[in-house]
C-alpha cells in the first residue's frame, strides 16, 4: 500500500515529501521511516516495484518466441496496467538510482529487440528509424494507460497493436 502510493503521489509531484506519502498511506511517519530510512530509499523500493512488474510481463509476453502481434499484444495488455499502477515516469526519476537504471535500460533493451524482430519480419516499415517506431510504442502504451484510464488493459491493448501494425489510415 505505502509503495503504490508513494508512486502515485510522486507521480503527480516528484518532490512528495515522505511525510505526506506516510498520510495518504494511512501509516505514521514512524512506521514509513522504519521501512523506508530516506525518501532516495522509498523511491528505489517504487522503482525496483516497477521493474519487477515490468520484467515479469516481457517474461510472460514471450517477445522472442511468439508471433509478433501474440507477443505485442500480451506485453501491452501487461504493461498497461503496470503503467497505471506504478505511475512513476522511471526515464526522469532514475537518475538517483544507478542501478535501477541499469536495469531499466536492460528491460527497455529487450523491447528495443523485440521492435527490431517486427521490423526484420516484416511486420513494420523498415524505412523509419528503430527509436522512432519504439517511441511511438511507447506512446501509444502511455495513452492507452493514463489517457483513457477507463478503458481496461485488452480493449487498449487491441487498439495499440492495431494502431502500430497498421496505422490509423483507412486502408
Amino acid at each position: 500500500m505505502v509503495l503504490r502510493t508513494g508512486a502515485r503521489l510522486l507521480a503527480e509531484d516528484p518532490r512528495t515529501s515522505l511525510a505526506a506519502i506516510a498520510t495518504a498511506a494511512d501509516v505514521d511517519r514512524t512506521t514509513l521511516h522504519r521501512h523506508f530510512a530516506t525518501r532516495k530509499a522509498l523511491l528505489s523500493a517504487v522503482f525496483q516495484a516497477k521493474l519487477d512488474s515490468s520484467e515479469e510481463v516481457l517474461d510472460a509476453a514471450r517477445l522472442t518466441t511468439a508471433p509478433v502481434a501474440v507477443a505485442l499484444h500480451r506485453y501491452v495488455e501487461g504493461i498497461i496496467p503496470v503503467s497505471r499502477e506504478w505511475p512513476v515516469d522511471t526515464r526522469h526519476m532514475m537518475q538517483q538510482d544507478p542501478a535501477a537504471s541499469v536495469r531499466r535500460d536492460q528491460l527497455s533493451a529487450r523491447v528495443d529487440a523485440f521492435v527490431q524482430r517486427a521490423v526484420d519480419e516484416g511486420h513494420l516499415r523498415n524505412d523509419i528509424p528503430l527509436p522512432w517506431a519504439r517511441a511511438v510504442l511507447d506512446q501509444l502504451v502511455d495513452t492507452g494507460a493514463h489517457r483513457f484510464p477507463e478503458i481496461d488493459a485488452a480493449q487498449a491493448a487491441d487498439l495499440v497493436v492495431d494502431i502500430f501494425l497498421n496505422g490509423l489510415g483507412n486502408h
